[in-house]
């Protein structure tokens, strides 16, 4: 089975060799890396272009660049889905990191688990958090269950989007909702498993973290209008009053967790 990862980036010099060097990595062989570029002014194509080169002179990975202007994040991940050609597609944003380089073969030995005729909608792991220097931070609060389902996200972001593998027909068939401007990941998130439900495809849990997420993405850096857009999205699937329960929830247990 190949993999498409996806690196969004813009002016991303100063975080962009770390994610590719976690990517150039890994021991999978059959992994293809898509970088799409919203027309960075910085060294973030020069980086990108010096990891393009490279590839192209070995036999490892395949490697796509596409630098153009694009209208934000998810119309650039919409972009980066439509190349995609792997089984399972996976997006990590420069920045974000593989923590091992036997990440992707972990997971894809999870995925054949279910056998070559029932290829799994959803593969998913722990996340921890990371500073600018790849120092570790802590392991990120929200801790996916055994057995994920798409109202398993009332109680929030279950699994990070850095940790989510989606089979790439599903996904291709799912974009982006490019009105979201911070919160679009979670939307698909939800949107992506309920198709899989409708299929009666699976969501296997992957052992252990598969994903590194920099502590300064655009969620982080807009954290007011991310969780506006994020009450949006869970009334759209889960209706007003479990949105609102869940949401004064969360207010108490972070009153509990600041008072222990």
């Amino acid at each position: 089975m190949r993999v498409s990862i996806v690196t969004i980036t813009y002016n991303a010099a100063a975080h962009l060799q770390a994610t590719l060097d976690s990517v150039a990595c890994q021991t999978y062989d059959d992994l293809e890396h898509l970088i799409i570029d919203g027309a960075s002014t910085d060294g973030t194509v020069g980086i990108a272009q010096k990891y393009l080169d490279e590839a192209a002179g070995s036999e490892g990975h395949k490697v796509c660049l596409l630098s153009e202007r694009d209208n934000g994040l998810y119309d650039a991940m919409n972009k980066g889905l439509r190349l995609a050609t792997g089984d399972y597609v996976l997006f990590l944003n420069a920045g974000d990191r593989l923590p091992d380089p036997d990440t992707i073969r972990r997971v894809m030995e999870t995925a054949a688990m279910e056998g070559d005729g029932d290829r799994p909608a959803v593969l998913y792991g722990d996340t921890d958090i990371i500073g600018p220097d790849g120092q570790f931070i802590q392991h990120r609060h929200l801790s996916p269950p055994q057995h994920l389902t798409w109202r398993s996200f009332r109680k929030g972001m279950l699994v990070c989007h850095q940790a989510f593998y989606a089979r790439t027909d599903i996904a291709q068939q799912t974009p982006y909702d490019t009105r979201y401007r911070y919160s679009a990941d979670v939307d698909w998130c939800i949107r992506i498993m309920r198709k899989a439900e409708d299929e009666g495809a699976a969501l296997l849990r992957v052992p252990g973290v598969v994903a590194l997420y920099l502590n300064e993405g655009e969620t982080t850096r807009h954290h007011r209008e991310s969780l506006r857009e994020r009450f949006m999205v869970m009334r759209q699937h889960y209706g007003l009053p479990v949105t609102l329960a869940m949401h004064a929830w969360f207010v108490i247990r972070r009153a509990l967790k600041r008072t222990f």
